[in-house]
Parts: C-alpha cells; sequence; structure tokens
C-alpha cells in the first residue's frame, strides 16, 4: 500500500483527513523529529483505533511533513506513489 492511499484509509476509518489529524497531532505536542513515533501511535490507537501500518504512514506526516523520499515514487511496486508530495487535504479534493 502506498503512503497516499494509507493516508486515504485512514481519512475513511477517522472522518478526519489528513491535514486535520496533523493539526490535532500538533496542538498535542506531537511535533518535529524529537517526538516519539511510539507515543503518536499509542495516540492514534486509543483515540482513532489505528493500527501500526496506518499509524506510521501518519506519523511520517507529523514528524516530517507531506514530503516522501523520490524512492516511494514510480510506477512498479505495490508501494509506490505518483508524488513525493503527499495530499493532505481530504480524498474529495484530491486533483485527478
Amino acid at each position: 500500500m502506498s503512503f497516499q492511499a494509507y493516508l486515504d484509509t485512514i481519512e475513511d476509518k477517522t472522518g478526519l483527513t489528513p491535514r486535520q489529524l496533523v493539526e490535532i497531532a500538533h496542538s498535542k505536542g506531537f511535533e518535529g523529529e524529537s517526538v516519539k513515533a511510539g507515543e503518536i501511535l499509542e495516540w492514534l490507537g486509543t483515540d482513532y483505533g489505528l493500527g501500526r501500518g496506518h499509524g506510521m504512514a501518519l506519523v511520517h506526516v507529523i514528524k516530517k511533513g507531506s514530503q516522501i523520499d523520490a524512492k516511494f515514487v514510480g510506477t512498479t511496486g505495490t508501494h509506490r506513489d505518483e508524488s513525493d508530495m503527499l495530499w493532505l487535504d481530504g480524498k474529495a479534493t484530491k486533483p485527478a
């Protein structure tokens, strides 16, 4: 599953866009490289029922922003994204 597919599924499960979840995370102090992934995962699991796989995609966005490494971009493999920039504003507003 690609990063973007994880984020889209998180939106389906929580009813919140990735950007909304990032804003909530930041308001709770989960921001920047120093925050531990385990703390974020615990919060996402407790409050939203997200598992580790989905949670780790969101951990990346919370800690590092919406850009992913170019090695994840391409047309082959199951974990490939179309762009190195993830769409955080919800599936309904995603450009085609």
